[in-house]
Parts: structure tokens; C-alpha cells; sequence
């Protein structure tokens, strides 16, 4: 019996997600006057999605659950081409918005496991 459901599993895996996203970002944000560089992007919630309404269809918990755990994070490199003539293709000012983005994302999904943590512990309590 899982006694939080899948709740905190989905949100703990978001937040992995989002942790790797910002991981990503850094790397870029650090090799922006790298010559030749190409930023690379995350992707994970194309996947996520598809893997966890696949498996909702079936309305069985452990089948929600293995979803959830089964879904990985894709490292893709850009091939787009640059402006630059070192050929380094990182753009400071939008690494630095996907950056705050995932920051703020991460933050909120972690205040929401506390806030259900929280709400069992009152329960438990019988407050």
C-alpha cells in the first residue's frame, strides 16, 4: 500500500526533471564564449505525458507508478547554426530565462510535496 499514492512519486520525478533541465542550462550559461559550442536542450515531458496517459487509461496504480519511474530526461545537442563567427550558438539571455524558469518550477514543485507532507501529518495527528 502506497500512502501517499503517486503524488509525491510524480512530483519527486518532476523535480529530477527539472533539477537536470537546470543542470543543462548552467552547462550552457558556462560555455557561452566557448568557440564551436553548441547548447544543448532537455526534453522530458513529451515522454511523461505520453507514459503516464498511456498508463491512467488503465486505472491501475502500480502501472501509474512504473510510468512515472520508467520516464528519463533526453539530452539533445542544437544543430542550429550561429550567428557568431566563433559558431558557438548559446543565447545568454534565453538560457538565463529557461534558467529562472526551471528555478522557479523546481521551488514550487517542492513546496507543493511540503504542503502534502503537511496536510498527512495533520491527519496523522487527528488535528
Amino acid at each position: 500500500m502506497n500512502l501517499f499514492g503517486n503524488n509525491i512519486a510524480l512530483a519527486s520525478k518532476s523535480m529530477e526533471y527539472l533539477w537536470g533541465k537546470q543542470q543543462i542550462t548552467l552547462q550552457n550559461l558556462a560555455n557561452v564564449d566557448t568557440p564551436g559550442y553548441k547548447s544543448k536542450y532537455v526534453t522530458f515531458e513529451d515522454e511523461f505525458n505520453t507514459r503516464l496517459k498511456q498508463a491512467s487509461l488503465t486505472r491501475d496504480d502500480e502501472k501509474i507508478a512504473d510510468a512515472i519511474e520508467g520516464s528519463h530526461l533526453v539530452v539533445h545537442d542544437t544543430g542550429e547554426e550561429s550567428a557568431r563567427l566563433d559558431e558557438n550558438n548559446v543565447d545568454a539571455d534565453v538560457e538565463s530565462v529557461e534558467l529562472s524558469r526551471a528555478t522557479l518550477q523546481y521551488m514550487y514543485t517542492a513546496q507543493a510535496i511540503t504542503s502534502d507532507i503537511a496536510r498527512l501529518r495533520l491527519v496523522i495527528k487527528g488535528q
